[in-house]
């Protein structure tokens, strides 16, 4: 199956807490990274394919490489392979430490890289994957898939924020476990549910 979801934010200690932002009730960052790591192997199988749209951490230590090894360490719990899309908080040295360190499994690396965005095609639609959301005119069978600016929504239907703090999950009707990714079943009910949603304010 493929998933795809956006800023994870690991290790960061400015979104602790509840505010405006990107409310994550949580007392610490280890607390945090677990109830993602937990909710997120409970949904995706190890053979399974995530696309993480960016803003994979915010972790800051002297040497770098301290950070990027803690980082690297929590995405091996991660099931899946994933497909990394670079976010503003995504240095690129850490991006060429995981590369250093990809393994494969299944036939597939653990890490694919890509620095601005991928398209991939789902059930007769396509989607294009990035980390800041575009805009890209009528272009009725493309989606833009997007993270980076967590509670906001964009104001065109043809953009859908599949961040953990998105709003637009409400469009599903159910309630998605805290940093679990999201089918691309569920995006498909997101994406209807945003146009419905569009269509009704006229």
């Amino acid at each position: 199956m493929q998933f795809v979801t956006a800023d994870t934010h690991f290790f960061d200690q400015n979104l602790l807490g509840i505010d405006d932002f990107a409310p994550r009730p949580f007392s610490d960052v280890g607390a945090m990274n677990q109830t993602i790591i937990d909710h997120w192997n409970a949904k995706v199988q190890p053979n399974d394919i995530v696309y993480h749209l960016g803003d994979i951490a915010v972790y800051f230590l002297r040497p770098p490489k301290r950070a990027y090894k803690a980082i690297f360490d929590v995405l091996k719990e991660l099931n899946g392979h994933l497909v990394l899309i670079k976010g503003n908080h995504d240095p690129r040295a850490l991006f060429k430490y995981l590369a250093a360190h990809n393994f494969e499994f299944g036939g597939y690396p653990k890490f694919e890289f890509h620095d601005v965005g991928k398209l991939i095609k789902f059930d007769h639609r396509q989607y294009y994957m990035t980390h800041y959301p575009l805009w890209l005119g009528i272009a009725p069978q493309i989606i833009d898939l997007h993270g980076h600016i967590h509670h906001y929504s964009m104001p065109h239907k043809e953009n859908i924020n599949v961040g953990i703090d998105s709003p637009e999950l409400a469009y599903l009707g159910h309630q998605v476990p805290f940093g679990a990714p999201l089918s691309m079943t569920e995006v498909e009910m997101m994406v209807k549910g945003k146009a419905e949603d569009f269509a009704k304010r006229g």
